[in-house]
């Protein structure tokens, strides 16, 4: 008897413990890569901390989604994208600031540190001059490497406006370029 209600509790258990292992494992094989596009749209690493907890939130409430590895990742790859351009846009701007700094090589010399920084900051002050849907696209596609037409999926937008994004955020950080070469 004590067997058969074992077997039976087990039945009862293990949909729910399977369920929290898929999710946990679901989280798990995607938290870095949703952080990291999440924060190359909001450039500041609380926001995307809160943002990419909010993403998944959002993920975990649609179970049935999750069944498809891949499909999941898209999808989750969209709400990310969609969470934060939501969020730039209630907020109305962005702050930047450093993630933790990556363990520096005993190779790099103080200039070379010196240097890598300097990069960075005129990078992420060119970053600054785009809208947010521009820094989206522009990240999606040359950064991340998607194709346009995924770009355009996850933005929810037509191929040819994921192209007028991108072009509009290369002109627009040429320009930053020559100006900051005078």
């Amino acid at each position: 008897m004590e067997a058969v209600i074992y077997a039976l509790m087990s039945e009862a258990v293990d949909p729910g413990l399977e369920l929290l292992e898929t999710q946990n494992r679901f989280v798990s094989d995607n938290l870095r890569r949703i952080f990291v596009q999440i924060y190359r749209i909001v450039g500041n690493v609380a926001d995307a901390q809160d943002l990419t907890q909010e993403a998944f939130i959002k993920a975990l409430q649609r179970q049935e989604q999750l069944k498809d590895g891949q499909k999941a990742a898209h999808w989750l790859s969209r709400i990310a994208t969609n969470t934060a351009i939501d969020f730039l846009r209630r907020n109305g701007r962005v702050s930047f600031c450093e993630l933790d700094a990556a363990p520096e090589s005993h190779d790099e010399s103080p200039e070379d540190i010196l240097l890598r920084s300097e990069q960075r900051d005129y990078l992420e002050d060119g970053l600054r001059l785009l809208t947010a849907r521009e820094r989206a696209a522009l990240m999606l596609r040359d950064v991340e490497g998607l194709p346009a037409e995924e770009v355009a999926q996850r933005l929810n937008c037509s191929k040819a406006t994921v192209r007028s994004h991108i072009a509009n955020a290369r002109i627009k950080l040429r320009k930053y370029m020559e100006k900051r070469k005078r």
